[in-house]
Parts: structure tokens; sequence; C-alpha cells
């Protein structure tokens, strides 16, 4: 396994900082008894000593999970040492993705310092792993937050946050309970432009504002998959987890299983999660107090998906204030703050305002000014030193989850629901309140 970067070597009473090659060099030559630095590392006040590398372990390695492998590789203050998957091709393929890195910066072939799971448990459960990225389908997404939290690691959870409201709150208490950096990776909270439109809204600079639209891709339909055996190499009862037993099919264990209901709750969520956020982040009104909330749906008639295809939500809190929550057949991509005096929209393309002018602005001291981060996850990273809370902390992804699971569920019922969110749960509504939970199947729990 892997050493941190900057362990001080002791010769004749003077210290030296090692360097990432030399580190590297030694942990290469160490693989036949492995030198673990254990969490403890960390001081008493929780804080990582100056120059010492984060050991990250990463569950689910597919497309999302192999980038934050990728991005971490390039990171001098971190240091792959596990990765997890159901299906071996992908985590062997990263084992090998960092151990090939590794060995290209000590100038090695033989360095072997990154294990390969198939069982989260086994990867959270090791001493020498501070922090876990995971990017498993959503409906894992608790049970390996929560996981990781109670061994004691920080985490960095891909959105949704999790499938359930009442899942978003087990993660919450555990992060609390744990003492845990938590990071969602909404990652447009660490994107100036979304910072700065929010900004604008919060400070008056569009007069009193009455509308803020929110547009995402919307869904898609699946053809019928006939039951088949699950391929060599893929442990298909590690991957379906908590989830309802139904059969493997070829379609959705790969990036499908996001129209799936049973893991998912589609678009709607998962790409919602990301500019309803936003939305709020200019909004704290929409997520204090009572909302009320209503919309309508499309819904594949046939086929393996079950999840939206396209969506109008309308959310109006008590002041007037309304939040349009469509897809993009209805409403144009990204987030769009509506005021008396002006409009700014933002999306990961750009940013547009009316008056242009408001694109000028400088913030005054006087004004709220949010939450600064230029990297999300080099923001995480920082958190983990320092132990203060992320640009994307529980409280804002479980507000941006919660959210989008309480529209999809309006969409589901027909009616006019009311959300309190100091209860959190709706009112006079017990056929709604039931959608904001389901059963795991045994023997996973909470």
């Amino acid at each position: 396994m892997c050493q941190s970067n900057s362990r001080l070597h002791h010769d004749g009473g003077t210290a030296r900082p090692v360097s990432r090659r030399r580190f590297l060099a030694q942990a290469a030559g160490a693989v036949a008894l492995p030198a673990f630095v254990p969490g403890t590392v960390l001081g008493a006040d929780g804080r990582t000593p100056a120059g010492d590398r984060i050991r990250t372990g990463h569950v689910g390695v597919g497309g999302r999970g192999s980038g934050h492998v990728g991005a971490l590789l390039g990171d001098p203050s971190a240091q792959v040492v596990a990765v997890c998957d159901p299906f071996e091709s992908k985590r062997e393929t990263n084992r090998r993705r960092a151990e090939s890195r590794y060995a290209d910066e000590i100038g090695r072939g033989t360095y072997k310092g990154c294990r390969a799971y198939a069982d989260f448990r086994d990867l959270v459960a090791r001493d020498d792993v501070d922090a876990v990225f995971i990017a498993s389908p959503e409906f894992w997404h608790a049970l390996h937050s929560i996981w990781a939290m109670r061994h004691g690691k920080d985490v960095y959870c891909e959105k949704a946050m999790t499938l359930t409201a009442r899942e978003s709150q087990a993660v919450r208490e555990a992060v609390r309970r744990h003492g845990r950096v938590f990071q969602l990776g909404t990652q447009q909270r660490s994107s100036a432009n979304f910072r700065f439109a929010a900004e604008l809204a919060l400070n008056g600079y569009l007069g009193k504002l009455h509308t803020v639209k929110v547009g995402v891709p919307g869904g898609r339909n699946l053809p019928v998959a006939s039951p088949a055996d699950p391929p060599p190499g893929l442990d298909y009862e590690m991957w379906l987890g908590p989830a309802p037993y139904a059969p493997y099919n070829d379609l959705k264990c790969s990036y499908n299983w996001y129209f799936v209901y049973d893991y998912c709750i589609g678009w709607i969520g998962s790409w919602g999660g990301h500019h309803v956020d936003s939305a709020l982040w200019g909004t704290p009104q929409l997520h204090t107090g009572r909302v009320e909330v209503q919309g309508t749906a499309v819904f594949p008639a046939t086929g393996l998906a079950d999840t939206s295809i396209s969506w109008s939500v309308e959310v109006t809190e008590p002041g007037g204030l309304r939040m349009l929550f469509c897809d993009n057949g209805r409403q144009a991509q990204g987030v769009r703050f509506e005021g008396k005096d002006g409009w700014v929209h933002v999306w990961r393309g750009g940013i547009r305002a009316e008056p242009a002018s408001l694109l000028k602005v400088a913030l005054r001291p006087g004004d709220v000014h949010l939450y600064h981060s230029r990297s999300h996850q080099g923001n995480f990273l920082d958190c983990i030193r320092t132990r203060r809370d992320p640009v994307a902390d529980v409280d804002t992804g479980f507000r941006a989850t919660v959210m989008t699971i309480v529209a999809d569920v309006a969409t589901r019922t027909g009616r006019k629901l009311t959300w309190d969110w100091a209860a959190e749960r709706f009112i006079d509504d017990d056929a709604a309140n039931r959608m904001l939970s389901r059963p795991m199947r045994s023997p996973w729990t909470l």
C-alpha cells in the first residue's frame, strides 16, 4: 500500500520531508511488506500536517468514477490507493491505470500500491484510506456514504445525494454524528458564473425576484429488456445490493439505470439536482417554511424505463416567488433568475443578462458574498485538511436532492402538494409521504 507524501525521516536529528518521487519509489520497493499510514496521522485537531498526501478510495469507477480517479492521479496532494466496482473490468482497468501512472512518476514499471475490490466494505474498512469518492448508481449512495463515514472517512459523493428523502436525512445525520467532511458532486457551486448569478439575485440587483426558471435535459425511453445471465466478471448480487430483486438484463447495469425507478428517479433528479441546487443558491426563501408544489409529467408507456421523459413543475413560496422546473423541451437549459428590474440566465456554456450591464456589477463589501471555490475536488481536499464545510456541503445537498424528489412525487400524484421544510414532509398527504422512503432488500439497511 502507500504511505503519505511528507512522512518525516530522521537523520542525525534533522527531519526532512520525502519528495513525491522518492515516496513512490519507497512504496514500490516495499510491496512485499506494505506500510500503512493510519488515519490517526491527522493531528489532534483533525488537521492534516502540511504536505501530507490524502489517500483516496474510489467506489464506482465507471464513466464518472473513472474521471475522479484520473483527476486525483493528476493531483500531487492526493494518492489513489484503492478502487472498487462490481465489474471486474472497471476496477482492474483503474487499478492498472493508477499503478502505471505512479510507476511512470518514479521511473519504474513495477509499482504496486493500489488495490481493487468488488465489495465496498473491504475498501472502507482500510485504516490507510482518508477519503472515499462515490460514483456508484444512486440507489447505493446512502449506504456507501454512511458506511464510509462510520469508518472515519470523509466523503465526496456524486449527485443525487440519495434515492429517497429518508436516505438523505440519514446521510445528513451521519455527517453530523461522525464529524466528517461531505461534498456533493454539484460542481456548479465551484463555477464563477453560477455563483455570480446567484449573488445578483440575492443582493437585489435584479429588483424584487418573482420567478426562477430551471431547465435540464429530459428523460428517455428504453426498449423491453429480456432476462439474461450476468456476464463473467460482474458480481450482479453486489451491483443490485439494496434494490428490489430483478433478473439481470443487458441494458440496465451501465448508464441506463438512470431511467429505472428502482435505481434512480430519472433526469428530473439526477440532472435536475445540478440546476435546482443553483436556483436554490440564489433563492433561499424556496427552501424555508412551506411551499406549494404541483406538476405534470410524461412517462414511458412500455419498455424498461419508468421515469419521466418530460415534466413541468411549479414551486411557490408564500411571498409569491415561483420556481418553474421543466425539461429542456419546455424551458431553456440552465437557471434564469427574473426580477422587476432585470434577469440573468446562466448555464454551463455561459451567462447572459438584461440589462447587459448587470454582468459588470462589482459586489459591494456589504453584499452577500457566496462561498468561493475554484475547484470542486480541490475544495473537498482543502476541507479535509482544514475541517471546514465544503462549498456543496450536506445541507445544500439535502435541499437540492429533496426538492427534486418532491417535484417527482408531485408529478406522480398529479395533485397540488404542500411541502413543509421544517417538518420535512408533506402536509396532510399520507400517500405522498409514503413516497419519501423505500424498503431496502435484506440484508441491507440504513
